[in-house]
């Protein structure tokens, strides 16, 4: 490659220029004067755009602009960023310094690269002041993955009769469908990569995780001032927020984007810069795993045969589990035996077509999730700690003791291990660490099932 199409070999990135119209956002980069990547965001059937929200939406397309460039920027890590369309305030910069870094984070890791002291967003101290409150409508978009967090979400908005959107980025069919279940209103907005991007992978350009959840939330951000919601709510628990692994003194989390410190710091930036009544939080925060998989148990058959966690069901490239769940990954594993204390094993293995406890070949993926010779997986689960109480949990039960991996732990795993450590119940009750406005205060009872 020349130095003119390498972006490792860039000395900056640049963000050139954002726009939109007719419900199409157009976000352009490009690396020093070379070719320009260009993304646009399909926002379907947009009403006209009020002209009290035009300076709201404006800075929240900025900010679009801003955190979409984290996929494009990963390509090549140049030692300078350049800001072409008008200078970003401090605590702009700040945000996007923090993002980039932890959002990298694992990229950086697997890559073997070190970020730290390397990003550095340019500023200025002119940044927007006295952000009002738009008058809203008191309306709620959902995001939908097509697992099952945002169906316990969904049902606990409407146990309290909230008004609420199912919304999902991507042209994905399973969430489609999971989504058409809810019976809720459905907004499917597009996000069209540059086919640059791609073609700068296949020359062996820097590749690996981004946080995606970060770019979502952006876009959602557009969206709720676009469509009028005054609310965004995720579906993220708090388990997120712990990291995956320690490498060099460095927190790598892979769900850093899913985590409480990005919710925070986000929704504060959303608060004083884009609308004062925009409220962005995670209906789940204060859970663990474990209490949302009860949570997903006692809601009934109505999604068991059309929600799926499993990863691959989302790759942009590559093969797709055809029944909608590989019994292989990190993901099918953690929700597998997460939801064995809360459902019916004949339920549980009709919803994955085999007992993945009974497999002694599965060994490996179960020991990860638990940090038996292995690190947590880079993948969106629990923490390994309350893996290990729902193992031992198991391991007290007629209908599974028996089972390859179970008998193992019990056998194996469990001596080494803190008795008290493996209590299940302590995983059920609620943090108190979560930024939930109080009028859904109700939800997080259904949630709790009180």
């Amino acid at each position: 490659m020349s130095a003119l199409t390498d972006p490792r070999q860039a000395q900056a990135f640049r963000f050139v220029r954002h726009d939109y119209r007719d419900g199409v956002a157009e976000l352009v980069y490009a690396f020093d004067h070379g070719p320009e990547l260009i993304e646009r965001i399909m926002f379907p059937d947009t009403p006209p755009l009020p002209s009290d929200r035009k300076p709201a939406f404006d800075v929240a397309l900025r900010l679009l602009h801003l955190i979409a460039g984290i996929s494009y920027y990963k390509a090549g890590i140049p030692a300078r960023i350049e800001i072409d369309d008008g200078a970003i305030d401090s605590a702009t910069a700040a945000l996007m310094d923090e993002l980039y870094l932890h959002g990298l984070a694992e990229f950086a890791y697997r890559n073997g690269l070190e970020l730290r002291g390397r990003i550095a967003f340019p500023f200025s101290q002119n940044g927007r002041q006295g952000t009002l409150a738009l008058d809203l409508p008191r309306r709620t978009l959902v995001p939908i993955g097509g697992g099952k967090d945002s169906l316990v979400v969904v049902e606990a908005l409407k146990a309290i009769g909230a008004q609420a959107t199912a919304v999902w980025v991507g042209n994905s069919l399973l969430i489609a469908s999971v989504a058409a279940r809810t019976g809720l209103p459905m907004l499917n907005i597009v996000r069209e990569l540059s086919p640059l991007l791609f073609e700068y992978n296949r020359i062996g350009a820097y590749n690996g995780h981004i946080p995606v959840t970060a770019i979502n939330s952006a876009i959602l951000a557009c969206a709720a001032i676009l469509y009028g919601f005054d609310s965004i709510a995720f579906a993220n628990e708090r388990s997120a927020s712990s990291a995956t692994l320690e490498y060099e003194g460095w927190q790598v989390n892979h769900q850093w984007s899913k985590g409480w410190a990005f919710e925070h710091a986000f929704a504060a930036h959303v608060r004083l810069q884009v609308a004062a009544d925009l409220d962005y939080f995670s209906l789940l925060r204060p859970f663990s795993e474990l209490a949302v998989t009860r949570a997903f148990a006692r809601l009934g058959s109505a999604y068991f045969n059309a929600f799926s966690s499993c990863n691959r069901n989302f790759r942009i490239l590559g093969p797709k589990p055809v029944d909608r769940w590989c019994g292989q990954c990190p993901k099918c594993h953690f929700v597998f035996l997460a939801l064995a204390p809360f459902l019916p094993k004949p339920r549980l293995l009709a919803i994955f077509g085999r007992n993945l406890l009974d497999n002694e070949t599965q060994a490996a993926g179960f020991d990860a999730l638990i940090e038996y010779r292995d690190h947590k997986p880079f993948e969106c689960v629990g923490e390994a700690s309350e893996a290990r109480a729902a193992f031992a949990a198991l391991a007290q039960r007629p209908e599974w003791r028996e089972d390859a991996l179970i008998a193992r732990f019990k056998d194996e795993i469990e001596p080494q291990l803190d008795a008290a450590s493996l209590l299940l119940e302590p995983w059920l009750h609620a943090s108190n660490e979560h930024g939930i406005p109080a009028r859904f205060a109700g939800a997080l009872d259904a949630i709790r099932g009180t």
